[in-house]
């Protein structure tokens, strides 16, 4: 056995989280990979609107949290920190985003509280109204959003061998696996319950996932807990996994050596079963493309009658349905999930169209 061979999660922590890992140095993820929240000002403008919904429906608190896990170098916090500033995601798409008719007795842009929670350094331009913490806040009261966080939250790889399942060892030099140690009690009883799929070569244990969402979730004492990521469910798990790179936005063997993006989708009914356990409130699972279009994001063409009858607000539409598009595209960033986790609130309240 190759002395240097790590379990995926330990090699995955390095390279992505250790003093040179790949999300600590450099230019960030923007750098390597375009996400919903680098590809369109509309992903912020519906991520506020949800804001906006659930402030109303926890009656306008003084402080309002919104918190993003994973925060990249800052982007969405900023978005949404312009947004509220300028009174209503109304004012910035009024098309797509009418206004709410509810003002809150304070304005909201008077009452957030923004916190990034990352591991990388803060970036020296950030505003300073923007908290920079490597640890989810406790006692959370509004929003909690993470967006493609869980699917690098470190796993376990195992592989099926004649005396039973093992974990995948990996050399962070080369990517190169050996099969190692047999699996915990409590991942062969992720495994049956999780991924019972019969043939599979090799599968992404989900554990370790579900106890960073649960931890997160705990940390809401009433609002929402929001995740968006690439994922799967129980009936139509990959056979072979989704363990991957990326580098300089071209995908590449997964060698945990910090010079790329590793990544793996996530098992999302797991980890909403994970949450819903700590929250004892039921979650909401939706695509992408359902979620955007049910906080107004619409990626239909505007009608060719408004060209006519007012060009520059025909122009604007046209661009704005466009990057909607790509939002909601299902063979792209649409085939997203979402995770809506309550926390004493009710979702439709926050999600109806």
């Amino acid at each position: 056995m190759n002395s240097t061979a790590l379990r995926w999660p330990d090699a995955m922590s390095r390279a992505l989280y250790g003093p040179d890992g790949f999300f600590v140095s450099g230019a960030g993820p923007a750098g390597h990979f375009r996400t919903s929240v680098h590809a369109s000002p509309a992903f912020a403008a519906a991520v506020f609107r949800l804001v906006s919904r659930l402030d109303a429906a926890l009656g306008f608190p003084a402080p309002f949290d919104l918190v993003d896990v994973g925060a990249g170098r800052g982007e969405l916090l900023r978005a949404l920190a312009d947004l509220a500033r300028e009174g209503a995601a109304g004012t910035v798409l009024s098309s797509a985003f009418p206004a709410d008719t509810s003002p809150a007795p304070v304005p909201l842009a008077h009452r957030l509280r923004l916190t990034a929670v990352e591991l990388a350094p803060r970036p020296p331009a950030l505003p300073p109204e923007i908290r920079w913490t490597d640890e989810i806040p406790e006692a959370i009261t509004g929003l909690l959003i993470a967006t493609e966080w869980l699917d690098n939250v470190p796993l376990d790889v195992a592989v099926p061998t004649e005396d039973g399942w093992r974990y995948l060892l990996v050399d962070p030099a080369t990517g190169r696996e050996t099969p190692g140690p047999p699996l915990t009690p409590e991942d062969k009883t992720w495994l049956t319950t999780w991924h019972p799929c019969p043939g599979a070569g090799r599968v992404e244990i989900g554990r370790d996932r579900d106890l960073a969402w649960a931890r997160a979730v705990r940390c809401l004492r009433r609002g929402m807990a929001v995740a968006v990521d690439y994922g799967h469910l129980r009936n139509s798990r990959p056979v072979n996994g989704t363990l991957t790179g990326y580098r300089g936005g071209r995908q590449v063997p997964p060698v945990p050596d910090g010079s790329c993006d590793v990544t793996a989708h996530v098992a999302m009914d797991s980890v909403a079963s994970a949450g819903e356990r700590v929250a004892r409130c039921a979650y909401t699972l939706v695509s992408q493309r359902e979620a955007l279009r049910a906080l107004g994001a619409d990626c239909g063409r505007p009608p060719l009658s408004l060209a006519a009858t007012d060009p520059a607000r025909y122009v604007r539409a046209l661009a704005a349905s466009s990057t909607a598009a790509e939002l909601t595209d299902p063979a792209g960033l649409g085939g997203h999930h979402w995770l809506l986790q309550p926390v004493g609130v009710a979702v439709d309240a926050c999600m109806a169209r």
